[in-house]
Formats: C-alpha cells, structure tokens, sequence
C-alpha cells in the first residue's frame, strides 16, 4: 500500500545541508498498521510527510496504493490526497466550528452533496463515540475527544490510507490506550491502513503488527513487531527490553539469557527443566510483555546441578526453538 524507495530529504539551515532523511527504502503491507519509531531528530515526521507529499523527497520515489506521487500532476496529487487521511499530533481542529463542521469540511471542499455530507458526519461520530457532541465545540472537549474528532475527519473521504503523525503523544496515558484501541478497532472493520509515528515503544507494542526503526534519518530495521522482539540482536528488542545488570556473584552452575515469544511465554518451561532434567532454575532478572494479542519476555536464569543435567537442559531449550545466550557470571 505504500512504499518508499530511496527517499532522502535534505534542508538547508544556516547556509549548510542537513540531511532529514537518508536512503530510506521500507514497505507498508495492505491492511496492517506500521509503526515507525525513532526519538525526535530521527526523521520520522519528515518520513510521514513525505506520504503525502506535504514535503517532496530530494532524492527518490514515493508510491501509495499503486501510484507514484512524485509522477503525478498537481490535479492528479489532490486527487490522490483524498485517499491518504492524516490524523496531527495537536487535532488541527477548527476553534470556530462545530465538531460536525470539523468532520464534514473535507467532504465540503470536495464537494459532496448535503445531505451525504450529514449522513456521513453521523456515521463517523458513532464510529468514534461523539455522537452526542455533534454541536459542541473544540474548546469543550478533553484532549481524547478532540482527537477522536480528528480522527473522524481523517476519515470522513473513506481513505484507504491513514497516516498518524504522533497521535496520542500529547495526551495522559488512559486516553493513549483508548485512542489506540479505536484506532485499531478502524483498522480491524474498515481495513485501513495505518501508517504512524511514534518515539513510544508502547504505541508499537499496543497495535502495531510491523515497525520500522529510524536513528539519525536512517532506517536500521525493519520488520514484524513480535518477531524483532523475539531475537535479542535486533535493534527494537534492544529498545524493548533494557540490558540486564552485570552480576554481583557467582553462584554454581550456568547462567543464560532467554528470550521467550509466543506459545513459549505461555509455557512453564523452568518448570519443566526441573522436573525433567533434574535441574533447578532461579529466575535473576527478567521482563514479560504485552505485545498485540501475543507476549514476548527475556529472562536471566541460574541452571543448577550436575554438568551433564545442564547441558541436557541447555539442549532441550535449543530444541524447543528458544533464542539462549551464555552469560558470564561476575
């Protein structure tokens, strides 16, 4: 649905070039939601405004459900821009108006008929909740209200595409997952989809099923959520879950780093080793997480006993799929 192949985008600042973006090149699927993370700086909001053409690439191509923008005439753009929904971190409402007005603008600008403009209007107002809000104003609504409005007017063209330029950052953490859930709830029915920027590690865990990794206008990873966070090399399971501390001392036995995922984090694997291997497994340090409908963790672990038990241990997680690694006690 969207991709982008080679985009750079350098400014000039104080009469020297600063490059926003180098050589990015990733891939957003039909019907999921992409996350893109990086800390301010990293250029991801140049990346998201990139995918709609409010600022053009210096270098490279930008394609959106099958069209090239940059190839596009200036009719042809705005016409393509009605399929590409943008959702601010700030609501960009109108103060003046309605939230009725608010969510039919885009369609007025359009020129939709009246009477489709308020069937629409009512439709998107249950779809988000504000149903009863219709005639109220911006200046009465919470943060979460507002953005909900937003995101309404974002949809009110039916996009095929919706880009999110760090939605929920501005808002307190329960109207965050509440957000999100009506975002993912959009995505799951109307089959939208998300492309969105965030410098949250749990927006990504929250809804997104792919994420790209941005640092310093480079894109260094890119992938299926759970599946980064499965294998400790990766740059987002290093962001995810923090390194664990050296050890103090060095008690018998071996000491191993396991990253769990999926059907493995519902197991009692420690359990397991101790009932068959003769093994006792002293959880050190450790962390589990939510991600999606899915759990991922990394735990530090003491094995104990006979050096041949261990290795037979050792041997059995390996054969269960598990990511180990050997950690040297202190």
């Amino acid at each position: 649905m969207i991709t982008f192949r080679g985009v750079s985008k350098v400014y000039t600042a104080g009469g020297r070039e600063v490059a926003a973006l180098r050589n990015v090149s990733l891939r957003v699927e039909a019907g999921e939601i992409h996350g893109v993370l990086g800390q301010s700086g990293a250029g991801k909001s140049t990346l998201i405004r990139c995918a709609n053409l409010l600022e053009r690439p210096t270098e490279g191509s930008v394609s959106v459900d099958g069209q090239d923008l940059l190839a596009l005439s200036p009719e042809a753009l705005r016409k393509a821009r009605q399929g590409i929904g943008m959702i601010f971190q700030h609501f960009n409402l109108f103060g003046s108006k309605t939230v009725a007005a608010n969510v039919a603008y885009p369609l007025e600008v359009a020129g939709a008929p009246r009477e489709a403009i308020r069937e629409r209007v009512e439709e998107l107002l249950s779809l988000v909740g504000l149903s009863d809000k219709a005639q109220a104003y911006p200046s009465q609504l919470s943060g979460g209200q507002k953005q909900r409005v937003g995101i309404a007017r974002a949809l009110a063209p039916r996009p095929r595409v919706l880009l999110s330029d760090e939605a929920t950052s501005a808002l307190d953490p329960e109207t965050t997952r509440s957000v999100l859930g009506l975002l993912r709830d959009i995505n799951q029915k109307l089959g939208v989809t998300l492309l969105l920027i965030t410098h949250q590690m749990d927006v990504v865990k929250a809804i997104c099923d792919s994420v790209s990794v941005l640092e310093r206008g480079r894109l260094v990873e890119q992938g299926k959520v759970t599946e980064l966070l499965a294998h400790p090399s990766t740059r987002l399971h290093q962001l995810c879950f923090p390194a664990f501390a050296p050890p103090t001392d060095a008690p018998s036995g071996r000491r191993v780093a396991l990253t769990l995922a999926g059907e493995h984090a519902r197991r009692p694997l420690l359990g397991t080793l101790a009932r068959q291997f003769d093994v006792d497994a002293l959880l050190v340090e450790g962390a589990m997480e939510r991600v999606g409908n899915t759990r991922v963790g990394r735990l530090l672990v003491d094995l104990q006993g006979s050096a041949e038990a261990v290795s037979q241990a050792l041997a059995y997680l390996r054969e269960q799929g598990l990511t180990l690694e050997e950690a040297a006690h202190g």
